[in-house]
């Protein structure tokens, strides 16, 4: 017996996998033959992969805008990577594994043996919804998942990447053709094929591009490892340079504060040489007034002096004249007049 192996990519409709409501080509009395694997909320699987490492990322932050609050909003939101990805895997066609056929039975079976080993097999395709499904013309299995990295040097250390997810798992880009998708996709129709032979079911290979494992050679694997130790290289460039980048920028604040400090003391030594200056200057009139002063005082001495001298003179004058002496006695202030006085 040969069938074909189809592995396509979903649109992830949960809702329309768990089985929340039926769609036109769903058998809802089969319905109880579908199996479900795993069912959680793809958001808390993105608190359970990367709260550590948003908190620890936040905390790396100097400026408030470079901050993430949510990070799956962050994701869904953006251009990069999609915030998860399915993939839809199904054996042979309706005519020849059909549901209601026996066939169809052998199908499910192979389907269900397949997921058993998927997460192990894929520990850095984090499953959060699976499910086999019975109840349409053909069984197939639905996978959804979130592909993270860890020990990144840029942006979050634990991050979502579809890339850098399967490079883990060991499969490297090369040519256009043989993209890290392209040959982890050919590796896992690989893995479904020999379950497929263990229930004697042959592998029909119908396109004659089918790329898989078994036929990259050492080379490109040597190759692939040289780019993953260039880009671990390049990688650690760019966190060194972020690195000496956040430091520039403290620096670059640091100068800044010492510049405005060092204008808040040059203003204050400016307002203190003015007020020196000022100082100064009181000091130099208060010393011209004291010397006017001392000045005046000595002329006013003087003239008391010289006041004291005439009034003496003019009482011995008038003592002569009338014949009669009157001694001359000094009043408190310095001045001269006769005790008959």
């Amino acid at each position: 017996m040969k069938r074909t192996i189809s592995f396509m990519t979903g649109k992830g409709s949960v809702n329309h996998n768990s089985r929340k409501f039926h769609a036109k080509n769903t058998d809802p009395e089969r319905s109880y033959l579908n199996v479900e694997y795993c069912n959680e909320n793809v958001k808390d699987v993105y608190h359970e992969l990367f709260d550590e490492a948003l908190a620890r990322y936040n905390e790396k932050q100097t400026r408030s805008d470079r901050r993430i609050d949510d990070y799956y909003e962050k994701i869904r939101s953006g251009k990069q990577e999609k915030p998860f990805h399915e993939i839809i895997l199904q054996i042979g066609d309706k005519d020849n594994m059909g549901a209601k056929i026996e066939n169809g039975q052998l199908a499910g079976k192979v389907l269900n043996e397949y997921m058993q080993d998927f997460q192990q097999r894929n520990p850095t395709l984090k499953v959060f919804s699976a499910y086999l499904h019975m109840d349409e013309a053909t069984p197939h299995l639905h996978i959804d998942f979130v592909p993270y990295t860890t020990g990144s040097k840029r942006g979050l250390d634990t991050r979502v990447s579809l890339k850098q997810a399967l490079a883990a798992l060991g499969f490297k880009g090369g040519t256009r053709r043989e993209t890290e998708l392209n040959q982890w996709v050919a590796y896992e129709k690989e893995q479904l094929a020999a379950v497929m032979r263990e229930y004697g079911i042959e592998w029909e290979k119908k396109e004659t591009h089918e790329k898989h494992l078994s036929v990259l050679d050492f080379e490109k694997k040597e190759k692939a490892k040289e780019i993953a130790e260039l880009d671990q290289s390049i990688s650690d460039g760019k966190e060194i340079l972020s690195d000496i980048q956040v430091q520039q920028l403290k620096a670059e604040q640091k100068t800044e504060q010492i510049r405005q400090e060092g204008e808040a003391i040059r203003q204050e030594v400016s307002e203190l040489s003015e007020t020196s200056d000022l100082l100064k200057e009181q000091a130099e009139a208060l010393a011209e007034d004291k010397e006017k002063l001392l000045s005046d005082n000595e002329k006013l001495e003087k003239q008391q002096k010289n006041c004291n001298r005439r009034l003496r003179k003019w009482f011995s004058l008038r003592r002569l004249w009338n014949g009669t002496y009157m001694p001359m006695t000094r009043t408190r202030n310095g001045s001269c007049r006769s005790r008959g006085h």
